[in-house]
């Protein structure tokens, strides 16, 4: 068994060969035996935006400027997921790592239409999921670098930069990363 990679980051390489996933950056939320379920972090959903979905859901509208609604892979595309950043979890949380939650629960998202949920968070439609030993197949083809997940890129940086950042901040040239793959 390979250590949990939850919690990092998987990086679409240039040899990805499923379009859906090119220049994609997921962040793993949970990795073992079974299979492997992660979030796309930086593929805004151009549809909808997440007032269609607070005024949906018949709850109050947050003053301010509201983060888009992000698609967070093709599985179950109808069921929201927030991400979020707090020093504490809620009850129907999931931590992650230290300080990084997971949850479906709506009342999250009720206190965040109240102005009273977290600052950091991203709220996704969907999920990118992996069947067991489906994830270490890919990493074996090259078709994804794992980095270490990173609060700055998941929640401060700008969606068209968040690929190569992810990549970057560990050293490494993500557009050129198929270019440079040898096997000993």
């Amino acid at each position: 068994m390979m250590e949990s990679l939850a919690g990092n980051f998987l990086i679409s390489t240039p040899r990805m060969p499923d379009p859906r996933f090119q220049e994609q950056v997921i962040y793993l939320c949970a990795h073992n035996d079974e299979g492997a379920m992660g979030l796309v972090i930086n593929n805004p959903n151009p549809e909808i935006t997440l007032l269609d979905v607070l005024h949906g859901s018949g709850l109050n509208i947050p003053n301010g400027i509201l983060p888009p609604v992000y698609m967070g892979g093709p599985v179950e595309m109808d069921a929201g997921f927030i991400l979020y950043c707090n020093e504490t979890a809620d009850r129907y949380s999931i931590e992650i790592k230290p300080g990084i939650y997971l949850s479906r629960d709506s009342r999250l998202l009720e206190d965040i239409s109240q102005g009273k949920g977290p600052k950091d968070f991203l709220f996704m439609l969907g999920y990118a999921g992996w069947g067991a030993g489906q994830l270490e197949t890919e990493l074996i083809d090259n078709s994804w670098l794992t980095v270490p997940g990173d609060v700055d890129v998941l929640f401060h940086t700008p969606d068209a930069q968040k690929w190569r950042l992810a990549a970057q901040k560990f050293g490494i040239d993500i557009s050129i990363f198929g270019d440079i793959i040898g096997y000993a």
